[in-house]
């Protein structure tokens, strides 16, 4: 799990927000790992969700 949380910080870094689905594409994962992954990130206060419409993620700043 922890090397899936820092694989999904490094997409962040690289992108302005991103959608689960497109974070287990990019990382060729399924979502439901992503979705696992990312809550534990948002416990620790690493990345923020945005609601635009559509949930999205970006890495806290």
């Amino acid at each position: 799990m922890e090397e899936l949380k820092q694989k999904i910080i490094d997409y962040l870094k690289t992108v302005d927000k991103a959608k689960n689905k497109e974070v287990a594409q990019a990382l060729g994962v399924s979502k439901g790992e992503v979705d696992k992954a990312v809550t534990e990130l948002a416990k620790e206060d690493k990345i923020e969700f945005l609601y635009l419409g559509t949930s999205y993620i970006k890495l806290k700043t």
